[in-house]
């Protein structure tokens, strides 16, 4: 696992030998990548179920402002850190050791213009994750959110958000979502 491109273009990043934690692959990662492209510089990030950090470290890379990144595991928490020390940019990253819901409850008032929200695959845990990412309020009025998930999950977009477009890699299921458009 390596960062694709900017300035920690080709930094080796470590991940977790575990069933629960389970890398981008590097296709998909360029995929995501290709749909936010217009929105990283100076972006405000969150990584939400940061794992090995490599989403939130590839848009400091490119340019982003800053970013969030978000675990409850602590060997998750662990790799995160060294990950972004590899990557030199720790005077941009903020590192979270907490659920998803206590994040966002302390994250609460902030705004961000990319969120990655790619929790474990099965059960609910991603569409609980975009409830709370709905009622917390804080993706920006031009923000965008990638959630990657299982072809077989069923991710359901909250009333206030809109699915831009969805894209499938193998197994792996991208959607993109925004704020609604206020006069639709």
């Amino acid at each position: 696992m390596r960062v694709i491109t900017g300035s920690a273009r080709g930094r080796k990043l470590k991940t977790l030998d575990s069933m629960d934690i389970r890398p981008t692959p590097d296709a998909v990662k360029e995929a995501i990548f290709s749909i936010i492209q217009f929105d990283v510089q100076g972006a405000a990030v969150l990584d939400l179920f940061g794992g090995s950090g490599q989403l939130g470290i590839e848009a400091l890379s490119r340019g982003a402002a800053r970013a969030v990144f978000v675990d409850q595991a602590p060997k998750a928490i662990g790799v995160i850190k060294k990950n972004i020390a590899a990557a030199r940019v720790e005077d941009r990253a903020e590192v979270l050791h907490m659920t998803y819901q206590q994040a966002l409850q302390r994250l609460a008032g902030q705004q961000f213009d990319v969120l990655f929200l790619d929790p474990p695959y099965g059960g609910e845990l991603l569409n609980s994750a975009l409830k709370a990412v709905e009622s917390f309020d804080i993706l920006s009025p031009d923000g965008i959110i990638i959630c990657e998930s299982s072809v077989e999950d069923s991710v359901k977009c909250p009333e206030s958000f809109a699915v831009q477009k969805t894209y499938q890699y193998g197994t792996i299921f991208l959607t993109a979502m925004c704020r609604k458009e206020e006069n639709s």
